[in-house]
């Protein structure tokens, strides 16, 4: 069983072994941040995977909720996005998730998603392979082209059915006519207190079950068809990228660490170090959107 959260604690026994043998690894040398070396181990990469997380979307605009953005009138994500807090109160946490959907009405895919698409798109016609794994909800990198998308934690706009199980891509504005014009973020804002039969409801014939966002809250075990076709592409990758990623939150921590321990190349695009810095070959700070697309252009030695 694999769980969100921001420990090892409640991952299976296989996976945990797996991450105290990459944590405990010997670190390697400072990572290189020389692009030009990167680009050669670009330019020889077949499948190449992508773990991208909530700093690329910062860079849209898109609230982490972390930090000083870290509460919703006055919850932190944390206490909203459980199962708990949805059996307890569905009209707030549907507030607050309809309050995420409509932000995300204003936000575009920033020059990392995009450049991201362009390489997906370019080196599939070349026979070579470019899959995003991404612990982002938004689907800012399905609006940016890009195909071949892992999202580990869920869709903001996908819904499932807490009666029949039915999940469902839902991009309506508001999702009912209850939440229209509620969700206001601000501390003094009163809560809704939307009757369990006005909030979003199965359309299935003969269901009309309260449906819940599609995404993983904490303590939620991850999809087990995600997380296996995920970590075959971690095993046949020939380079990883590391994109806006605090590396703190399991099981996505591992993912990179499990790479590099196969002697992998690993570059890490972030705003500052993490945790896992020193387990990688290359490691490029500043925003995503500035030194993403100038290690992803097109290559010299490329025909097509």
């Amino acid at each position: 069983m694999i769980v969100r959260q921001l420990t090892c604690r409640g991952l299976s026994s296989q996976l945990c072994a797996a991450v105290r043998l990459n944590w405990s690894a010997p670190k390697m040398a400072r990572p290189s941040s020389n692009l030009t070396e990167f680009r050669k181990d670009f330019a020889n990469a077949k499948h190449i995977t992508i773990i991208t997380g909530a700093g690329v979307s910062a860079e849209s605009g898109v609230p982490t909720f972390r930090g000083q953005e870290g509460y919703w009138r006055k919850w932190q994500a944390q206490d909203l996005a459980t199962p708990e807090a949805f059996s307890r109160d569905p009209s707030l946490v549907w507030e607050f998730y309809h309050y995420r959907r409509e932000v995300m009405r204003s936000k575009m895919p920033n020059p990392a998603h995009l450049a991201i698409a362009e390489c997906e798109s370019r080196l599939s016609k070349q026979g070579r392979c470019v899959v995003i794994i991404t612990q982002n909800i938004d689907e800012l990198h399905h609006r940016a082209g890009s195909k071949h998308v892992y999202e580990i934690h869920g869709s903001l706009f996908k819904t499932r059915c807490m009666s029949c199980g039915e999940v469902k891509a839902n991009h309506k504005s508001p999702i009912c006519p209850a939440l229209e014009g509620k969700g206001e973020p601000d501390p003094s804002a009163k809560d809704a207190r939307i009757p369990v039969e006005h909030l979003p409801r199965c359309d299935r014939s003969g269901c009309n079950g309260l449906l819940r966002p599609h995404v993983v809250w904490f303590g939620e075990t991850l999809d087990s068809d995600i997380l296996t076709a995920v970590e075959q592409e971690l095993e046949i990758c020939d380079l990883c990228l590391i994109v806006g990623t605090s590396s703190l939150v399991y099981p996505a921590a591992m993912f990179a660490p499990q790479v590099a321990s196969r002697g992998v190349p690993v570059a890490e695009f972030n705003m500052e170090c993490t945790p896992a810095t020193m387990r990688f070959k290359y490691h490029f700070e500043g925003p995503c959107g500035v030194t993403l697309p100038p290690a992803l252009e097109r290559h010299e030695s490329e025909v097509i």
